[in-house]
């Protein structure tokens, strides 16, 4: 069935006939967003104990649904579709989600833009408060954020991290899985999804998948892109859950253009 459907694929791409399109919309999954239990990292590794100390499992009745990380004593960055009903967790300080290590924190309140919609239409971006404040150690840790509004070279090496399998849909894993990955130009990252009749929102970045087999999953949302020290992006979605055979560039949302919401929000509630 994979073979097919890349073959229809092509065909559909080489035809642009509107009638191979509706049928490869059977065969081939929309836009997907990290909405499955468990992160999944493709082609990572495990990563070194307290090397990425800011790292954060978002938990639904203790289970690990999405990726997130620490910005400060009581907020936690992560993507608005991350949002889910129901008993939220936040678990900090561990590298193994089924140890007892880690300190649980609840939710207090969480933030989203006023026009967020859905992952397709952007602002895919949420801010966690937590319900007291964290005390750094060594196993926890904030990520530094952005300063300024500053575009990010194509070509750059990041990484990104998440809990999970390393395959499309297999199991998870236990400990932090971290993978490099770089960015890609922006204009090149639109016209490869345009070629798809998909049009990407704006303050997005690019980075994995296209061209290599690095890269993020469902279930990895949420979690952050961190290039040179700074977290820059966060992981919103990917194109038809293609994780191992990736065809289009992993998506993003922008932390650096969300500054001045980000500020706000913490200082009122400071």
């Amino acid at each position: 069935m994979l073979l097919q459907t890349l073959v229809l694929e092509q065909t559909c791409l080489n035809t642009m006939s509107p009638v191979c399109f509706v049928l490869l919309s059977v065969l081939l999954p929309t836009l997907v967003h990290a909405d499955s239990s468990g992160g999944e990292i493709i082609n990572g590794k495990n990563a070194a104990k307290n090397s990425l100390q800011y790292m954060a499992s978002l938990q639904l009745d203790g289970k690990h649904y999405c990726g997130g990380f620490l910005i400060s004593e009581k907020f936690i960055l992560s993507a608005a579709h991350c949002e889910k009903p129901g008993n939220i967790s936040v678990l900090l300080g561990t590298h193994n989600i089924k140890s007892n290590q880690g300190i649980r924190f609840h939710v207090a309140k969480t933030y989203k833009p006023t026009d967020y919609k859905g992952v397709s239409s952007g602002n895919d971006i949420m801010l966690l408060q937590l319900s007291k404040p964290v005390k750094y150690s060594k196993t926890i840790k904030p990520v530094a954020v952005p300063t300024t509004d500053k575009l990010i070279k194509a070509n750059t090496v990041c990484h990104v991290a998440g809990w999970g399998s390393m395959k499309t849909r297999g199991k998870i894993a236990d400990n932090l899985q971290v993978v490099e990955i770089s960015t890609i130009d922006e204009d090149k990252c639109r016209k490869l999804w345009r070629s798809q009749r998909e049009e990407l929102p704006a303050k997005i970045i690019c980075a994995g998948g296209y061209g290599t087999k690095n890269g993020a999953c469902q279930g990895d949302s949420g979690g952050p892109l961190v290039c040179n020290g700074v977290v820059q992006g966060i992981v919103s979605f990917n194109f038809g859950k293609k994780c191992d055979y990736p065809t289009m560039p992993n998506i993003y949302t922008n932390v650096s253009k969300f500054l001045p919401w980000i500020r706000k929000i913490i200082k009122n509630a400071s």
